[in-house]
């Protein structure tokens, strides 16, 4: 007699689980990064990554079929992180914040790699928590250390768990998304000139002209770890790009620049070339960093943001 099995059990026998979904999505990625022409060193920093969790099996005795070869969810990380202080200080802010942000997500036993109803606030909240934190070690360094005093940074990163995008945002540096031809702004500047708009003392359209444009109302580091960090999550298309910049190409490319260039270049790596340069051209007053990534993704299941009826992304400045 053969022994029994359940009828939970029973349609699984011979059926192979599917490829994940992250691991067929295909993304261009490419950053570059310029001291600009009036500064004596580089105080922004980048970085791209790819983070994996891989199943391979090396041996069984399961038919084949039962259980993939090899299986593996993928996710990328962009970061750009835009640094302030006297001296050196703002170079070593940014940098520490970004080894930091590396460090503490290394630490966390359970990495999630796919956002569902169940762990979309969670990952979020992550996010949030582990930025907070980092700002609190800036402030600790800058009280340890007098040549450091003061310093802070920008933090500014895009997480793509295959169909969803994940946004953590502190300061003025930007996430913009491309679709469909039009330029969309994913992130809120937090400077004084942007909480003038807000107030209603000042039109959106005279920020770029604003001496307040610069002064950031947040950011990591300083004075205070009393630092708000912004999160978002949206869901990407086939088609769209993405890219994450310091305010030294903002500051001297428009966004009608921004989005002919992305439309006009041949890939991403020739995106940011353009970019930079274009931010040179116009004077490179500032650093300037950029990371552009262009999304192919296979059809598929809904994302989570399909899922609540999430609509299109909107404009944040």
């Amino acid at each position: 007699m053969s022994a029994p099995t359940s009828a939970g059990a029973s349609h699984l026998i011979g059926v192979a689980p599917a490829a994940s979904f992250s691991s067929l999505v295909r993304v261009d990625i490419s950053a570059l990064s310029h001291p600009g022409y009036h500064r004596a060193n580089n105080e922004d920093h980048y970085l791209v990554t790819r983070l994996g969790r891989t199943l391979q099996t090396l041996s069984t005795s399961l038919p084949a079929g039962d259980v993939p070869e090899c299986t593996e969810e993928v996710n990328y990380v962009m970061v750009v992180a835009d640094g302030m202080g006297g001296h050196a200080a703002g170079e070593v802010a940014s940098r520490m914040a970004i080894s930091a942000l590396v460090s503490l997500a290394l630490d966390v036993p359970d990495w999630i790699f796919k956002v569902d109803e169940a762990h979309a606030r969670e990952i979020e909240r992550r996010s949030r928590t582990r930025v907070q934190e980092i700002g609190a070690m800036l402030v600790d360094r800058g009280q340890h250390d007098p040549a450091l005093r003061g310093m802070g940074t920008t933090l500014t990163a895009a997480r793509s768990l295959g169909r969803d995008l994940l946004i953590t945002h502190v300061g003025d540096s930007r996430v913009y998304l491309l679709r469909a031809g039009s330029l969309h702004h994913l992130t809120r500047d937090h400077t004084y000139a942007q909480l003038l708009v807000d107030t209603g003392q000042l039109a959106p359209g005279d920020v770029a002209g604003s001496r307040h444009r610069h002064v950031l109302t947040n950011a990591l580091g300083g004075s205070t770890d009393d630092v708000v960090v912004d999160t978002d999550l949206l869901q990407l298309e086939d088609g769209d790009r993405v890219l994450l910049c310091s305010d030294g190409l903002t500051d001297l490319v428009d966004d009608a620049a921004i989005t002919s260039i992305l439309l006009e270049a041949t890939g991403s790596s020739d995106a940011c070339e353009r970019l930079v340069q274009r931010a040179l051209d116009g004077g490179g007053r500032d650093n300037v960093t950029v990371i552009v990534a262009a999304y192919r993704l296979p059809e598929g299941p809904a994302s989570t943001q399909e899922a609540r009826g999430d609509e299109a992304p909107k404009a944040k400045g």
